[in-house]
């Protein structure tokens, strides 16, 4: 089993792993989406190895209702046409409930075809950020912050805790994720005791930072936020040192990932830091025994995005169990009283404790903020 669920994570392939005591017809089928190759493999492939570790939990402690889950992840390979094609072929393999989707461009695009007035399947994404990611139905939860959050968050922590007084920023200007986050950001950074005293956009595909990263040294930043994708990061490091240019350096979830690209040489990650709802170094019980497991099956430290899908199979349960939800039910039915039960549960997990969620579908926890220290995380106050 560990071998297959290893081989499978790295080969990015569509996985199905089904406890074999399972029946046919005994089961609840939940998929997930997200990128599995490509840019972005480093998310999907998280998301997928962190159900995977819940579901065997589950299944070997007896199911949920007395019934084991059957897993499947799809390859969006973080396109959002590819994304629609993956929710189907997981329609048409009977999918019960969606774990996903993990980014929050192919969030929205699904989100739409599994809301009440189209297919009425219960969405839960671990990972999909972008505000409007759960806005197409009543039906549509997730386990991470909202964008909004994130910024917001990201400033009010750079103030409290003094980190500068001038701060530069550079976003990606063509996808929402980023100009969301910097937005509230912000709007925020307006109550706090520092100075935006620069702020620089790129578009998608651009591999020169240089004319951003001088800006904002001519500036005088002392703290540059980045609320954007690791693998775009990893090359702005790497062009800020070529250039003498050493401000702290400040992400959300997207820099998580950093350590994971190929070729990239991880002291320039030295110091940065990042928002995070998960740090693999706590030494509470439930994060201890899932990073061994983690480790033990994929070679390296799980990030926020197995975290929050680990809480999110979790998350699942304790909705499907307070519901009554059996696996007889359609995907329809399951939704129309999962959808409730979620407002009424509360969960303790690896990326937050006594987790509830409103009935727009967005999670109450508290952040906490990580800084990379010799290639691994470590819990700030």
């Amino acid at each position: 089993m560990k071998k297959f669920a290893k081989i499978a994570a790295l080969a990015g392939v569509s996985v199905m792993m089904l406890s074999s005591t399972a029946l046919a017809g005994d089961t609840f089928k939940i998929g997930t989406i997200g990128p599995l190759t490509g840019a972005g493999a480093a998310y999907g492939n998280a998301v997928m190895n962190g159900a995977q570790i819940a579901v065997d939990e589950i299944n070997e402690a007896g199911g949920i209702n007395g019934a084991q889950v059957e897993f499947k992840a799809e390859d969006d390979q973080l396109d959002e046409e590819k994304a629609v094609t993956a929710y189907n072929s997981l329609k048409d393999w009977d999918m019960q409930i969606l774990l996903g989707t993990v980014t929050s461009g192919s969030c929205l695009a699904v989100s739409t075809e599994a809301a009440p007035d189209a297919d009425n399947i219960f969405m839960l994404t671990p990972s999909g950020s972008q505000k409007d990611c759960i806005a197409a139905g009543d039906n549509e939860f997730r386990v991470c912050f909202s964008d909004p959050d994130q910024g917001s968050a990201s400033a009010i922590y750079i103030g409290e805790h003094g980190l500068a007084e001038k701060v530069g920023v550079i976003y990606n200007s063509s996808i929402d994720y980023s100009k969301g986050i910097y937005a509230t950001f912000r709007q925020e950074a307006e109550e706090q005791p520092f100075e935006i005293v620069a702020a620089e956009a790129f578009t998608n595909g651009s591999v020169d930072f240089s004319a951003q990263l001088q800006s904002l040294k001519d500036a005088g930043a002392e703290l540059v936020y980045l609320p954007f994708y690791y693998d775009e990061i990893a090359v702005v490091l790497k062009q800020a040192k070529d250039m003498d240019f050493a401000p702290i350096w400040f992400g959300v979830d997207g820099m998580d990932g950093l350590l994971t690209v190929e070729g990239f040489d991880q002291s320039l990650a030295e110091g940065c830091i990042l928002l995070t709802p998960f740090s693999a170094d706590a030494e509470d019980e439930l994060t201890v025994n899932f990073v061994t497991k983690y480790q033990e099956l994929y070679g390296e430290v799980p990030n926020q995005f197995a975290a929050d899908a680990y809480d999110g199979m979790y998350i699942l349960k304790a909705a499907i169990e307070k519901a009554g939800a059996t696996p007889d039910m359609s995907a329809s039915e399951i939704s129309d009283i999962v959808k409730v039960a979620m407002t009424e549960i509360s969960v303790d997990g690896l990326t937050g404790t006594g987790m509830t969620w409103n009935a727009d579908g967005e999670p109450s926890k508290s952040p906490k903020t990580v800084q990379i220290q010799n290639g691994v995380y470590v819990g700030m106050e």
